[in-house]
């Protein structure tokens, strides 16, 4: 399928002397039912195009993989802002990151219980002047407060995961490739700047103030000039082996992304952990690879041609 855009109908005229655009993202690696395949290819798709369209109309990396990030926040489908899952007192706790490539500025949020969509919040850090990189807990729920972005954390909660924690199936889902994933994306935009972002609601039923991989620089995500990378899967892994980054390093040492991703989702599964990654960039090539059973992704290529699965190929 092609995307149609305003540079397509003359491609000598906008895109000429600039990169071309492209974007890639994934809805979490681990075993997606049949029954909800549908569901969640839809959820990517649709912020695959939310974040091209902001590319091909001249807008930033960092904002393209914002607002296809806060797509995924806003559907209950994924483990990501509203429908995440409770953590062992009942509640939602939400992890979010954000890199620019360009500046190696980033923001990043932990165990904010206040937020509907994290991702923005983190954005808001990395715009801060002086500000720390990131904040987490109860600094985190008052940087919401003070910036207009709280909500009332019971807004977060629905039937579905309100019902899971009522049955007290404790420690069931935790660490396991059947917990719903982390979502996130990668970009780059027309002036060859990248970006990273990735949002999540953790694991099921988590102790209080556990942070994952997903809001730490290096582990859930990383941008550089070269390159850019968002993970999923089992956090503590991806942690031990500062995986985004390694993403990143791969790269720029000549591999392709495709390649890069495949090494390091081998590395994982070499510590016995499992999950998925994804890579761009400043070429617009694009990679991923993930060792669990499925992961929703999808793509917008350089060509403007729109990718999308959940089985490996």
């Amino acid at each position: 399928m092609i995307i149609a855009n305003r540079s397509q109908m003359n491609p000598k005229n906008a895109l000429q002397g600039l990169n071309n655009p492209a974007i890639i993202v994934h809805g979490g690696a681990w075993s997606i039912p049949d029954d909800l395949k549908a569901e969640h290819l839809v959820g990517v798709i649709n912020a695959v195009k939310t974040g091209y369209q902001i590319l091909v109309e001249h807008g930033s990396a960092l904002e393209a993989v914002e607002r296809a990030v806060v797509c995924m926040e806003e559907d209950p489908t994924f483990d990501a802002g509203i429908g995440s899952f409770l953590n062992e007192e009942g509640y939602v706790e939400l992890d979010a990151l954000i890199m620019d490539g360009n500046t190696l500025n980033a923001g990043a949020i932990g165990a904010v219980s206040n937020c509907r969509n994290p991702i923005i919040l983190a954005r808001r850090l990395l715009e801060k002047i002086n500000s720390p990189m990131m904040l987490v807990g109860r600094g985190a729920d008052k940087f919401a407060e003070k910036v207009g972005l709280s909500c009332d954390p019971k807004e977060l909660i629905i039937p579905r995961e309100q019902e899971r924690w009522e049955k007290g199936n404790v420690g069931k889902d935790i660490f396991s490739p059947n917990a719903k994933g982390t979502v996130g994306a990668v970009a780059v935009d027309m002036n060859g700047h990248l970006a990273s972002a990735t949002s999540t609601g953790g694991s099921p039923f988590k102790m209080i103030g556990r942070l994952g991989d997903s809001p730490l620089i290096g582990s859930g995500g990383y941008a550089s000039e070269v390159a850019a990378a968002s993970s999923t899967g089992h956090g503590e892994s991806f942690m031990k082996l500062n995986a985004a980054k390694l993403a990143i390093d791969l790269v720029e040492q000549g591999h392709t992304p495709q390649m890069a991703a495949k090494i390091v989702i081998e590395k994982i599964a070499s510590i016995n952990g499992y999950g998925g990654i994804i890579i761009i960039d400043k070429q617009s090539r694009l990679g991923f690879h993930f060792s669990t059973t499925r992961m929703a992704y999808a793509s917008i290529s350089k060509e403007g041609h729109l990718d999308s699965g959940i089985d490996p190929k």
